[in-house]
């Protein structure tokens, strides 16, 4: 499970840029980095994503697997609804 949390980058509400040094920190050491995000967040994580995949194209990173789906969360007024997710893989290719 340690692994798993290291190779994991949750988006939030920290600056986009944050999140892309993060990510290419851990691409320096590791062959791929997941970034995962819910609800309003995804938009972001998807802006990460290209970032890095479009500016650092002579780097050798790309997209590649892009996973969807919905969790059943708990609203504060005891109601249950549901919230989109993401998972996207950023990793470096193999050349």
């Amino acid at each position: 499970m340690s692994t798993e949390t290291r190779d994991t980058i949750f988006i939030g509400k920290k600056p986009l840029m944050a999140y892309v040094t993060s990510a290419l920190i851990q691409l320096a050491n590791l062959p791929a980095v997941n970034i995962k995000a819910r609800g309003l967040s995804i938009g972001r994580a998807v802006d990460v994503a290209q970032i890095i995949a479009r500016k650092t194209e002579n780097a050798g990173y790309s997209i590649g697997d892009i996973k969807i789906g919905s969790e059943s969360l708990e609203s504060q007024d005891g109601r249950t609804r549901n919230v989109s997710t993401i998972e996207i893989e950023v990793k470096r290719n193999e050349s």
